[in-house]
């Protein structure tokens, strides 16, 4: 039963065993490395059962190449470059690994949070300048005390949940909008609820967002949701790009309504020609902007014992797709 292992071009995995412990022989694997599905040699497709994917797009033309196809794993979170619908017209199972960088990505979000609001990347672009600034505090709209602002969160599942906690034992007084969970979570957790996303903006002096990207989410922070945020706020991004308009983030960044942004995520990834303007204000280091936006390149998730989950827990996802009769993480075309 062959499984096609793929991997982008710049992350050489190697072959050291470790899904075949855990596919066992029965199971032959094929490992390719490029830069589309379309690249594939049609004899290997039609040899497939099963496809382990990483940040590949599955079209339903790629799906077409693949006569025996019965279950696609996304190595990671996102599905949402999946045709899931073209998937379940073949009956094929797509399935996710929602839970190999959950402790990554909370820290991440978190850290960009307190860098941000401690002014840390502030004074570091300060001390750095040619002359330096003058040697002390300064009055800024991003520094403040953590536990007088809200730590609000869009969003709370795996990773939401565990932001909300660190959050929390920072002092901040936290609060969230999820409507897909049900009543009482808030209580579990001792932490606020706003029955909606306005609401949630309005009194949120740090945002985090942790939605999957889906249809209801794509653009769900635009011009008007975070002009709701009170002046001074900090908006921190480490889902997926189309979720939050860039474009109106950066232009309430400029004009102070918005203190300073942590992204990790943007609109398009790898950045194209041309690229978001908020991408270029940052690597030129724009005046007034300095110390107050902080891009990363979607590595929040990343640790080598993140990878290292991310391949077992893709290979055993794979392997109750395709051996057992309890398949995990299934995707359903209409989710959410």
């Amino acid at each position: 039963m062959p499984v096609t292992v793929m991997y982008p071009e710049d992350r050489q995995i190697p072959d050291d065993g470790l899904e075949h412990e855990i596919f066992g022989p029965e199971v032959q694997i094929i490992r390719r490395t490029k830069r589309a599905l379309a690249e594939l040699d049609p004899a290997d497709c039609a040899e497939v059962d099963g496809l382990m994917i990483m940040r590949h797009a599955v079209s339903a033309e790629d799906i077409a190449r693949f006569p025996r196809l019965r279950a696609i794993v996304r190595m990671g979170v996102g599905y949402d470059k999946i045709d899931r619908a073209a998937a379940a017209a073949r009956n094929i199972l797509v399935c996710n690994v929602p839970d190999y960088g959950t402790t990554e990505v909370a820290d991440h979000a978190t850290a960009l949070a307190l860098s941000l609001r401690r002014g840390i990347v502030f004074y570091h672009e300060r001390m750095r300048s040619n002359p330096p600034a003058a040697w002390g505090a300064v009055k800024n709209d991003l520094i403040r005390r953590l536990g007088v602002q809200n730590f609000g969160i869009v969003g709370l599942g795996r990773i939401g949940t565990a932001v909300a906690l660190r959050a929390r034992a920072f002092g901040f007084r936290v609060s969230f909008y999820d409507p897909y969970l049900p009543n009482g979570a808030e209580l579990a957790l001792g932490i606020g609820r706003a029955a909606t996303l306005e609401d949630l903006l309005r009194q949120t002096d740090t945002l985090s967002i942790h939605t999957p990207l889906t249809r209801e989410t794509r653009g769900l922070i635009g011009r008007d949701q975070l002009a709701l945020l009170p002046r001074g706020a900090v908006v921190v991004n480490t889902a997926r790009g189309p979720i939050v308009d860039v474009d109106a983030l950066l232009a309430l960044l400029r004009s102070g309504h918005i203190a300073g942004a942590g992204l990790d995520v943007l609109p398009i990834e790898p950045p194209v020609d041309p690229i978001p303007d908020i991408l270029r204000a940052y690597r030129e280091r724009e005046p007034g902007l300095e110390g107050r936006l902080i891009i990363t390149p979607h590595a929040a998730w990343f640790t080598p014992e993140s990878e290292q989950d991310t391949r077992r827990k893709s290979a055993e996802t794979m392997r109750a797709a395709l051996l057992t009769n309890r398949p995990q993480n299934v995707i359903t075309p209409d989710m959410y």
